[in-house]
């Protein structure tokens, strides 16, 4: 597999992924402003959104979104937690879980746009707010701290990466401890590590 990624991006949570299941794979870095791969190819022929990630699986096959690239990355793993059965509740709980973490990207992700109007900004910052608050809300309801019972997911990976966007945007979560407390769990595993070092982030 090659993963097409931009450091410290919502592609690191593929990244983290990829090192937490042990999988084979290449690392093709992108630069996202000018839409070109670090060997210079145009990325938007690899994937013509030109956003990361992408997740090319067998020669010309190209995944890309979060939870596509995800689930994709768990179901070739040998932990059952990431590649639960796609006839119980666990797998769509856990497709349920990457779409929750999508809605709170689009709320903070939106704060890296160039020249928002105050008015939008504060808007943005409610969404934010209430993302944030429903996200305390599900970690809080037993769950032993991961988005899901079954423990640590490709979710709880994606989610961590989003709330760590919230350090460079100053935004402050210190309200919301059980958040502050996922995240700082995720980057302290091993695979996140060893992440953070290949995209040159520590």
């Amino acid at each position: 597999m090659k993963l097409y990624y931009a450091p410290g991006a919502c592609s690191l949570a593929a990244h983290i992924m990829l090192n937490e299941t042990g999988l084979p794979h290449e690392l093709v870095q992108v630069n996202l402003k000018e839409k070109k791969t670090a060997d210079g190819r145009d990325y938007t022929a690899i994937n013509p959104r030109g956003a990361v990630p992408a997740l090319e699986v067998s020669p010309g096959v190209v995944l890309t979104q979060n939870v596509a690239v995800l689930t994709y990355i768990g179901q070739q793993s040998d932990n059952k937690t990431f590649h639960p059965k796609h006839d119980t509740i666990e797998f769509y709980r856990l497709l349920e879980a990457l779409g929750f973490c999508e809605d709170v990207h689009s709320a903070i992700g939106a704060l890296f746009a160039p020249n928002i109007p105050d008015v939008t900004k504060e808007k943005l910052q409610a969404l934010i707010t209430r993302r944030l608050t429903q996200v305390e809300a599900q970690l809080a309801s037993g769950t032993n701290g991961y988005l899901l019972p079954t423990g640590f997911t490709q979710a709880d990976a994606l989610m961590a990466v989003i709330l760590n966007w919230t350090g460079p945007l100053k935004i402050d979560i210190s309200a919301y401890p059980k958040a502050v407390a996922l995240r700082d769990s995720v980057f302290g595993r091993p695979a996140a590590q060893k992440a953070l070092k290949e995209e040159g982030l520590i």
